[in-house]
């Protein structure tokens, strides 16, 4: 049995655009946004990818978020209402996705932890140069103990707020880690922008260079832009089911999407002046946060202050998203199985910490040890949710709502009581002919291309 009747809904408007921003603002924000950009040129990075944001991110939020309230399901209900029969296991991927992603996502978050501790004892501070912190990192990250240590830590943190339930755990949590995120962003923005030399690294990520606009970025931005929104992993279909019928989805819609694309532009914003003004390159991949920024906080006065109100910042982005992708796991035991929240939260925090143990271990003892392709786990569950299945689920989800169940079935959904007619044409074009152009050719050019050619 349920633990209530009834089901939950939002505390407030506000609380549920601060909950869908905190499960979309996360470590795709605060970590590849400004690795994908300093390698794709910066500003035409960014500016390809706010285009991005307007002509796929939004159509699909607003789909998935009007799926949701539409049927106040889980995403598995949910399509056994506007899919049924094999449409159903678009649900089961939602689910999947989400389940999948936490295993390894965790990780990553339990790095974030380990790196505020190093920056509040002081160990960041010893590092001279970029040698010395990526010795320090692989030597963190091989550690057996310390991995799934802080991979128990960060899945711990998770589970306390969640099985709080949606409006006393997620929504009052994000009402205090949304508002705080974005503090700790324009205070390290203020820092970076002091330093000597900071205003080559602010024409870098804001001068835009046209002639970096190639196929490739258009193409990276583009996954981007889905991958950041937490888009085809259930989490907005989820949210969405919890909304009240009263709120309005185009408004809601917009402004979440505005404060997850607003955090990752400032979070390039506190890191490329920081990064130009040590004389470091922006060009340094996945490896820009943990490996390079440690150096560059190690030379500035203060920087372990800085540091550690930087790696608190990743673990709050972390958080916030964490919640949203265990909630997707916990909402279909409790609709579809009957489970009470304590159960489920309990059981999909179990699970996901034990299937987590390989990603942990994936950087030390199990490093030699490969799936596909010659990835070790960790990379496996990466490449597995965020080529294939995300971008699949969205895919399908698009098929599913424009031409399965139909447009004409949900458009009442879209805020009646305004005048935005053509806002919900719009919409309904996109999602039924660009959107699914779009995320094919990314399946296409990820799933296939990039795997062939490298």
């Amino acid at each position: 049995m349920s633990d209530s009747p009834k089901r939950e809904h939002w505390g407030s408007k506000i609380g549920f655009i601060l909950a869908a921003a905190g499960s979309a603002v996360g470590l795709g924000n605060m970590w590849k946004f400004p690795y994908l950009a300093g390698e794709n040129g910066g500003a035409a990075f960014v500016l390809v990818y706010l285009g991005c944001i307007i002509i796929l991110g939004l159509p699909i939020m607003i789909a998935e978020i009007v799926i949701g309230r539409h049927t106040e399901k889980d995403p598995v209900g949910a399509f056994k209402i506007i899919g049924t029969g094999p449409w159903t296991l678009v649900g089961y991927l939602g689910v999947a996705s989400g389940f999948f992603i936490m295993t390894y996502y965790s990780v990553v978050g339990g790095w974030t932890i380990g790196y505020l501790v190093k920056s509040v004892s002081g160990a960041l501070c010893s590092i001279s140069g970029s040698a010395d912190a990526e010795q320090l990192f692989e030597s963190f990250i091989g550690s057996p103990s310390e991995m799934v240590f802080y991979h128990f830590l960060f899945i711990g943190a998770t589970v306390f707020i969640v099985i709080l339930g949606v409006a006393k755990g997620i929504e009052r949590f994000s009402m205090v880690l949304m508002p705080l995120l974005f503090i700790l962003l324009i205070i390290l923005i203020i820092r970076g922008l002091t330093l000597p030399g900071a205003l080559d690294g602010l024409r870098f990520y804001l001068r835009p260079d046209f002639s970096k606009i190639t196929t490739k970025v258009v193409i990276e931005a583009l996954g981007q832009c889905f991958f950041s929104l937490s888009l085809g992993m259930g989490a907005m279909i989820t949210y969405g089911s919890y909304l009240n019928k009263k709120d309005k989805i185009l408004n809601s819609s917009l402004k979440i999407v505005g404060l997850d694309t607003l955090a990752a532009f400032l979070a390039g914003m506190a890191i490329f002046p920081a990064v130009f003004a040590v004389g470091m390159t922006p060009k340094m991949g996945p490896g820009l946060t943990f490996n390079i920024l440690p150096v560059v906080f190690s030379r500035m006065p203060y920087g372990a202050v800085f540091a550690a109100m930087f790696f608190l910042l990743l673990f709050i982005a972390a958080l916030t998203s964490s919640m949203s992708l265990v909630q997707v796991v916990v909402a279909y035991f409790t609709d579809e199985k009957g489970f009470s929240r304590t159960k489920s939260v309990l059981t999909a925090g179990g699970l996901i910490f034990l299937l987590g143990i390989p990603a942990a271990l994936s950087f030390g003892v199990m490093k030699d040890v490969k799936i596909f392709l010659g990835n070790t786990y960790f990379d496996f569950m990466d490449m597995l949710t965020s080529i294939y299945m995300l971008p699949i689920g969205g895919f399908l989800i698009a098929i599913c709502l424009g031409f399965k169940y139909g447009l004409h079935n949900t458009m009442h959904e879209l805020d009646p009581d305004t005048n935005s007619f053509y806002l919900k044409e719009i919409w309904a074009f996109t999602i039924k002919y660009i959107s699914p152009v779009i995320l094919l050719a990314i399946v296409l050019y990820f799933g296939v291309y990039k795997m062939i050619v490298g």
